[in-house]
């Protein structure tokens, strides 16, 4: 009897003791999620955003140009993804302004089934606090796509005469393919029975060219449709609506920061739309259509100053840095009382253990989506670090659980055979030997966080990734490898810095255990 109450008052101490790191962890959590959340000290900075492609980054450069000559300070988040990540960021104030295209205002944002003017856009939109500029002066509709000599072969020009051709291996944007003016309306439209695929926007063009797909969609003042010679084909049952440029602006920022951007209305037709995009790819470099922008309009050559790559790459590497290691903290001071209470059989523990697995099968991309919603998170790196924190749980908790039931039972009463309190059994006793354990489940989380945080530049984050997903844009894998290898070798730190560390903090006598083990097995 007096066994048995011991045994209950011992795992009364444990589950306090769990419960009370809990409580701390989680105020830890609040707190270091509100700092990060809330908006900037500076009221003179303004951040600007774009989407995913090339004309997007341009005409986002072009305005941090017109801001920064107005004299704001301007943060520019590029690359942040589709049309729905980039309107909850403007609308939850994470960016104050962005490109965007008046048919997926209608289609995409306000969801309109009839035609609108820009007046009755600015009105509908002025509900959501968000106001509108004039259009920049070109029509970016959507076009599909196809090699020229396989065009003409074929006796393709217009896009009924794909009626025709329903065995066409044909590569969609993943948006276009969800848009309410996109792929589903469009083949009702004109009785079309091809199957597409999703595909990157950028690396279609390159499946093109090279013949892997028959037809792409593509915006009407891409470059690479002159740069690969492809033809357009003719939208004869009049489709697509106008996709007017025109930058869509918070109502509660300056004034004067809007009027700077509304000096681009009317200010670019499409044949300078279309040669901004084209020198921005063959450069490999945006702030370059920025200075021909300028050149063109004014009449004189325009100094861009453009960021060195060290400059850049010590920015990145130190936003990667900053996501990956406040993730890790507190996934660390999370995981392992959380760990410590799995160790213990029951329901709750399969539960503990079962909710970080089930997370781990949610998409990357999913569940920063998910994420930019909920309110105090946005676009902001706070969300960034909240996905990183939910990948990092399962192998600290699991490691950690597994580590201490491995735990000899005659060390467990010798413990409790020296008079410790079970507090000190489980500090003092039970946490060291399971040590080399638990450091090889948070050694892990560490070199999957370096990784997975490259996706946070999708949301604006920064990062590593951010010259990954802009190569994206201009298809260029040298711009690619400017982020991937320093992501890879990060990874490679993150692993020597942990082999170094276990050496520091885990026992000597487990140390020579292990090393006595292998001796023995011959290695």
């Amino acid at each position: 009897m007096q066994k048995q109450q011991k045994v209950n008052g011992k795992q009364q101490n444990i589950s306090r003791f769990t419960f009370d790191a809990s409580r701390i962890t989680f105020y830890t959590l609040f707190v270091l999620l509100f700092i990060y959340a809330l908006p900037s000290a500076d009221c003179q900075t303004i951040s600007v955003g774009s989407k995913r492609f090339t004309e997007s980054y341009v005409l986002g450069e072009i305005a941090k140009k017109l801001l920064e000559d107005a004299g704001y300070q301007v943060e520019f988040k590029q690359g942040m993804g589709g049309t729905i990540i980039v309107w909850e960021a403007l609308q939850n104030g994470d960016i104050a302004m962005y490109p965007d295209y008046t048919g997926t205002i209608q289609e995409t944002i306000l969801k309109s089934v009839t035609p609108m003017t820009t007046e009755q856009m600015r009105a509908a939109l002025a509900k959501h606090g968000i106001g509108i500029t004039g259009e920049l002066g070109f029509n970016n509709t959507y076009a599909f796509a196809m090699r020229r000599a396989h065009s003409e072969s074929e006796n393709i020009h217009k896009i009924s005469d794909l009626r025709d051709h329903p065995n066409l291996n044909a590569g969609f944007t993943h948006e276009f393919l969800e848009r309410n003016d996109g792929w589903a309306p469009l083949s009702r439209h004109y009785g079309l029975q091809i199957k597409p695929r999703g595909m990157e926007h950028a690396l279609a063009y390159v499946a093109l060219n090279e013949g892997e797909i028959d037809l792409m969609d593509a915006y009407s003042t891409d470059a690479k449709l002159v740069e690969y010679d492809l033809t357009v084909l003719e939208d004869n049952l009049d489709f697509f609506p106008k996709y007017n440029a025109v930058f869509l602006y918070r109502l509660d920022i300056n004034p004067a920061a809007i009027d700077a951007i509304r000096t681009l209305e009317g200010a670019i037709d499409e044949g300078l739309m279309t040669r901004l995009n084209a020198e921005a790819e063959r450069t490999k470099n945006f702030a370059a259509a920025v200075s021909l922008y300028f050149s063109e309009a004014e009449s004189r050559e325009v100094q861009v100053a453009s960021e060195s790559f060290l400059s850049k790459l010590v920015r990145w590497t130190g936003r990667h840095l900053m996501l990956v290691g406040v993730s890790m903290v507190i996934a660390i001071v999370v995981s392992i009382p959380l760990g410590i209470r799995a160790s213990r059989p029951g329901i709750l523990s399969q539960i503990i253990i079962g909710v970080p697995g089930v997370m781990q099968t949610v998409p990357s991309l999913a569940l920063l989506a998910i994420l930019v919603p909920v309110p105090t998170l946005g676009t902001s790196p706070a969300t960034a670090i909240v996905a990183l924190f939910l990948y990092s749980l399962l192998p600290i908790v699991r490691n950690t659980a597994a580590g201490l039931q491995n735990i000899p039972t005659p060390l467990r009463e010798s413990a409790a055979a020296l008079g410790l309190e079970p507090s000190a059994q489980l500090t003092k006793v039970y946490l060291p030997m399971a040590s080399r354990t638990i450091l090889a489940g948070v050694k892990t989380s560490a070199i999957i966080n370096v990784g997975t945080a490259t996706l946070a530049a999708l949301i604006g984050a920064g990062g590593l990734g951010e010259p990954i997903i802009s190569g994206l844009a201009l298809n260029d894998a040298e711009v690619i490898l400017q982020g991937a290898i320093p992501a890879a070798l990060l990874a490679i730190l993150v692993q020597v810095g942990f082999d170094a560390l276990d050496r520091l903090i885990i026992p000597k006598g487990l140390r020579i255990e292990e090393v006595s083990q292998r001796a023995a097995a011959g290695e």
